[in-house]
């Protein structure tokens, strides 16, 4: 049995994705905050364990949020079952993370989310039209914490010494989800705008995993100077990068949520496929440009936003 007055059981529940993940790290920080003594336990999926363990915000890093098989989902409902959590803090707030309160059927813990019979719910029929960070904010109020900060970054590091950047570089994304290319400005564009950063005397740094290797080769036909990062940066590594970058420049994906909580001056391009009411990067000094077709934007409407320091 659990000492009374002792350490309760908390659970955080954040399963991805990336940009939704660094937005919730204000909120992870108010968690811990608000039960300074306490355990706390994130469950979420490999992508981000690592990162998130490196916080310091979590006493254990489950990496299972997420199963998709059936000996794995009762593997996880059983370890589930077992921590005996006090109170869980449902950052996802999906249909799969609520349903781990019914889990737990009958004793079930205290509750801030969504899930039916939640003990503390986010209790807006406007919830959905909030910014994610106001969103979260608001619901941790409901659950008793008053107060949210901005992300913090500085547990985000890397060395980069091996990337021999130069003193001024812009980082750019031309990546995005693969399967919502309406998202993406066209890479013929982002190669023009590599070539006129470096008219500026900024070298272009182009990030990306995967398939958008051929984003950079595009990118560096047009700008051969433009140092290609492509699989060669994880989370810490871009972090860095954006604390230490003149400016970034992207589509509206998960890296530019981290560049820009990093502190990058960051210039995201929406679509109409996304609201930057509801999920634009936060930072210090973030600027959205949204057109209904970025296929339509000019880079000289880009570049016109872009103010670059002496």
């Amino acid at each position: 049995m659990k000492a009374e007055g002792g350490p309760k059981q908390i659970a955080v529940i954040k399963l991805g994705a990336l940009g939704d993940v660094v937005q919730a790290l204000g909120p992870m920080q108010a968690i811990r905050t608000h039960h300074p003594l306490d355990r706390i336990t994130l469950v979420t999926t490999p992508p981000y364990a690592a990162f998130l363990r490196a916080s310091g915000l979590f006493d254990a890093v489950w990496e299972d949020g997420r199963v998709r098989t059936l000996g794995a989902f009762l593997r996880f409902a059983a370890r589930w079952r077992r921590a005996r959590f006090d109170r869980v803090y449902d950052l996802q707030t999906s249909s799969r993370s609520s349903s781990y309160l019914w889990l737990l059927w009958p004793q079930h813990p205290q509750w801030s989310g969504v899930a039916f019979l939640s003990s503390h719910p986010h209790a807006n029929p406007g919830r959905v039209a909030m910014h994610t960070v106001d969103r979260q904010a608001e619901q941790l109020a409901m659950a008793g914490i008053p107060a949210t900060p901005s992300a913090d970054l500085s547990f985000a590091k890397a060395d980069l010494t091996g990337l021999a950047l130069p003193p001024r570089y812009a980082v750019l994304v031309p990546g995005g989800s693969a399967h919502r290319p309406a998202k993406r400005w066209p890479v013929a564009q982002f190669g023009a705008l590599a070539r006129w950063l470096s008219a500026q005397g900024v070298t272009p740094v182009i990030i990306g995993a995967g398939a958008e290797r051929a984003l950079a080769e595009a990118i560096r036909l047009q700008a051969p100077e433009a140092i290609d990062l492509t699989d060669r940066t994880d989370l810490m590594a871009i972090a860095a990068l954006g604390r230490g970058a003149t400016l970034a420049i992207g589509n509206d994906t998960g890296p530019m949520h981290l560049l820009a909580a990093a502190g990058a001056p960051s210039l995201v391009l929406f679509s109409a496929e996304s609201d930057p009411a509801r999920c634009a990067p936060r930072g210090k000094s973030v600027s959205v440009l949204q057109v209904a077709d970025l296929s339509s934007l000019s880079l000289d409407k880009v570049t016109a936003e872009i103010v670059l320091p002496r």
